[in-house]
């Protein structure tokens, strides 16, 4: 049996090492020059990485870890120790130091607890079937807070805490779907933690190397620079047409997000689309601010922080281990990431430079600058995950692992479990690479 695997992140690695281990004859076609897909390494010092994507993990993300103990590869901790910097003030001018947001906590336990509610009431392996589904669907976040939240500081919080989860604005996102990725992904407290949490751990040498692995395990399996434009299939097998040749096979296995799925031509062409006008990419835009050292952690603070204007909404230390370089990781997301994104190099080094100065005016200017653009990333469309507008779960959520005759779907957003996150796209490329492996294609059509 021969399979074509379109896309090289960790969905495609995944599937087609797995169904290489079975025997099957295996090519995975990939458009960009390197394989990882949002898993992608940033080399700031000489043999120093960070993740200018996919980064976090923790011990409910079993599929990863266990893959990883495979690879030989480890995890270190995402530092947290110390205080944190707030600037949650409207102008955002003052900046608090502390352990927790200077914010009402009974206001943001209440967030919380209304956040919890619709999250349970959520079917985790089935959204679309999901009690009051059609109306969650078509309401966005954005309304559904208008709706539920009174106090301001709750309302200020809210946005701030849609970004860093999903990298989304509250308008992109129906209540549905932000309800099913706070469940997939463990729940919102889950979701939310470093130390116990979804945040927990990071890959040691960049989250990279655990696609480079499974990469170089395939060897001259993968092609690169093969943006796929066609997928033909007939009663006898499938036929692949990439930017310089042809593929021909028993079935295939698309790991792209939905949004580029579309892209390719299907025939015959696919019931429903991938995607709609109202699925969204995900808004995230990594700045990596470099020191000689994790500076902050002589004056007693963690590197994290919040602010309520951008472009930098969040940080964390993302340095790597050992006693190298320092590196403070900026979260731009949600609307701010599409402002930010739109400026000039020089003006978004500037803008980051400035709000690092107010958020620690005790450490120097840094020594290094990188920014990784997913929003405009022509082959990712977004980061971490497509946001899933009105009416988005209820049109594509059947269809989102229903095969296409030969045309089997991986990929982070086809993931019920640990949608969007590093774990979700690997139990999917498992699962991917199972339903193609036990099927007899010979004795099928196309639908």
């Amino acid at each position: 049996m021969s399979v074509v695997v379109i896309g090289a992140g960790i969905a495609g690695l995944t599937a087609a090492h797995d169904l290489a281990s079975r025997g099957v004859e295996v090519d995975v076609l990939e458009a960009r020059e390197r394989v990882g897909g949002r898993m992608h390494g940033i080399e700031v010092a000489p043999g120093s990485w960070v993740d200018a994507g996919a980064a976090y993990l923790g011990e409910r993300h079993t599929e990863l870890l266990g893959l990883m103990a495979d690879m030989g590869l480890k995890t270190v901790p995402t530092t947290m120790d110390g205080n944190s910097r707030f600037a949650l003030s409207p102008s955002g001018s003052e900046t608090v130091p502390g352990r927790f947001p200077p914010l009402n906590g009974v206001a943001l336990g209440e967030m919380f607890d209304l956040l919890d509610e619709v999250t349970r009431s959520v079917r985790p392996e089935a959204p679309w079937l999901t009690p009051d589904a059609a109306r969650l669907d078509s309401m966005t976040a954005a309304e559904w807070a208008e709706a539920n939240l009174r106090h301001p500081d709750s309302r200020l919080f809210f946005p701030l805490f849609l970004g860093e989860m999903m990298a989304a604005a509250p308008a992109d996102v129906s209540v549905l779907h932000m309800a099913f990725y706070l469940r997939s992904g463990g729940g919102l407290r889950y979701l939310n933690a470093f130390e116990g949490g979804a945040q927990e751990w990071r890959i040691e040498g960049g989250a990279h190397g655990l696609c480079a692995a499974l990469a170089d395990g395939l060897g001259d399996r993968v092609s690169l620079g093969e943006p796929v434009r066609a997928v033909e299939q007939d009663d006898s097998g499938v036929t692949v047409h990439s930017a310089t040749r042809s593929v021909r096979a028993d079935a295939v296995i698309v790991a792209l997000p939905p949004v580029l799925a579309d892209r390719i031509d299907f025939r015959p062409g696919l019931p429903v689309a991938r995607s709609s006008e109202r699925t969204a990419p995900g808004c995230a835009v990594k700045v990596h601010l470099i020191y000689p050292s994790p500076l902050w952690r002589a004056e007693g603070l963690s590197g994290w922080s919040v602010s309520a204007d951008g472009p930098l909404l969040s940080t964390v230390d993302d340095s790597p281990s050992g006693d190298g370089v320092g590196v403070l990781t900026g979260f731009v997301t949600g609307d701010e990431a599409r402002r930010f994104g739109a400026l000039p190099a020089a003006e978004q080094r500037a803008a980051a430079f400035a709000q690092a100065a107010r958020l620690f005016p005790d450490l120097p200017e840094p020594i290094g600058f990188h920014t990784t653009d997913w929003v405009n990333e022509p082959y990712s469309r977004g980061c971490y995950a497509a946001l899933f507008g009105p009416g988005d779960w209820v049109a594509q959520g059947p269809e989102l692992i229903r095969p296409h005759g030969r045309v089997h779907w991986a990929g982070a957003e086809t993931s019920t479990e640990f949608f969007g996150l590093m774990e979700g796209a690997i139990r999917s490329g498992h699962r991917a690479a199972a339903e193609t492996a036990s099927l007899d294609h010979h004795s099928g059509s196309a639908r």
